[in-house]
């Protein structure tokens, strides 16, 4: 999509009457779950209309079944409070209650996968924050600002899948979103090779400080399967449709560490890039400060005004001080300087329950919403 297509589409949009569309959580007691029922209230294209949960939790008001487990900063919004849990498993006691569905369900990976395409093959479109389906190479693994144009595989989904408005789309790991946003502006100096760390938030487990005591004062160096998440993913976002699949892209190589440190939300990663055509540290910043995608152009309403910030201090970005940043969906980049092994290195930090889970979650419904997938 070039910026006069997305320039008339604005203008179109703007003039349309269009009415709120129904939104349901599946999963939705979970933390991410809870993040998406945040993030919904007073929302301009959607609305809450259906949560969905375990059997245990179904036939509950969603207050009750939350119970003492709410782990948000703001309290349960009035429009959630008193829905009906549904079963997840039930599609049909669902399926006349929403229009798409938002997928957080804390499940096996094969059954996360067969009840995601049930879903859509129930007509329900399924925006995705697991990981089930990431690797199915018809399922757009989308960053907006990043591989918008992978939305464009829909249309092959739908004939796997036999369906007119189902399909599932999906988010990337949380912990690779700082470190692609600011390779991506990049990738025209020929990236060739990446070491990254991740510094892991506990929110990413699932949890805070009251459910795990014992990573206060503590770092642990393993998180099991994301450092393979962190090397493969941002090889899929990168990739390119050809012949009703994702192809992914043959390079940069990427090779990663990720520990979970006692911090309650924000990734912070450590990278370190190698060039075929190394720029300046002036061409860097100036292609950082430059970097919008259609999220932007279009005024999504989660798109940051300013996708990459970058920090002049020395001691930033700090997860406390920046991972907040526009909401909590910018990306903040800091201490960018020349390395003595590779060509560069900087530090990056996303807020991983934000950009990189719900927020970002959301922010790709909002552009499907706009092109017309969610119709």
């Amino acid at each position: 999509m070039n910026t006069h297509e997305i320039r008339l589409r604005r203008e179109r949009f703007g003039q349309e009457m269009r009415e709120k569309i129904r939104a349901g959580v599946i999963g939705a007691t979970g933390m991410v779950g809870q993040r998406f029922v945040t993030l919904l209230e007073n929302h301009p294209y959607f609305t809450l209309t259906a949560v969905a949960a375990s059997a245990r939790s179904a036939g509950q008001t969603y207050e009750n079944a939350v119970g003492n487990r709410w782990k948000m900063a703001t309290p349960i919004p009035e429009e959630a409070k008193n829905l009906i849990v549904t079963d997840a498993s039930d599609i049909d006691a669902i399926k006349d209650k929403v229009d798409f569905v938002f997928s957080a369900v804390d499940m096996k990976k094969e059954e996360i996968q067969a009840l995601e395409e049930a879903y859509a093959k129930a007509e329900i479109p399924v925006v995705s924050n697991n990981s089930a389906h990431r690797w199915t190479s018809d399922v757009p693994m989308i960053i907006p600002e990043i591989n918008d144009s992978q939305m464009d595989i829909i249309p092959s989904q739908r004939r796997r899948l036999g369906t007119k408005r189902g399909f599932i789309a999906v988010k990337p790991n949380c912990s690779i979103q700082a470190y692609v946003a600011a390779l991506t502006p990049l990738m025209k100096y020929g990236v060739k090779e990446v070491v990254v760390t991740t510094y892991q938030a506990i929110s990413g487990a699932g949890k805070n400080f009251a459910d795990w005591p014992e990573m206060v004062d503590n770092l642990i160096p393993f998180i099991g399967g994301e450092e393979e998440k962190s090397e493969k993913e941002p090889l899929k976002i990168w990739g390119k449709i050809n012949g009703g699949i994702i192809v992914n892209a043959e390079a940069p190589i990427i090779t990663s560490q990720c520990l979970r440190v006692p911090i309650t939300d924000g990734h912070t990663c450590a990278a370190f890039v190698r060039f075929e055509n190394k720029p300046t540290k002036e061409q860097i910043l100036e292609d950082w400060k430059n970097f919008k995608g259609a999220p932007q152009l279009l005024g999504l309403p989660h798109a940051p005004e300013q996708f990459i910030t970058y920090c002049e201090e020395e001691n930033r970005p700090q997860a406390k001080l920046d991972r907040d940043i526009y909401g909590g969906m910018g990306i903040t980049i800091g201490r960018l300087r020349e390395d003595t092994l590779f060509d560069y290195k900087f530090v990056g930090l996303a807020h991983n329950t934000l950009r990189g889970a719900a927020g970002g979650a959301v922010l790709c419904a909002e552009l499907l919403f706009r092109e017309g997938y969610l119709d």
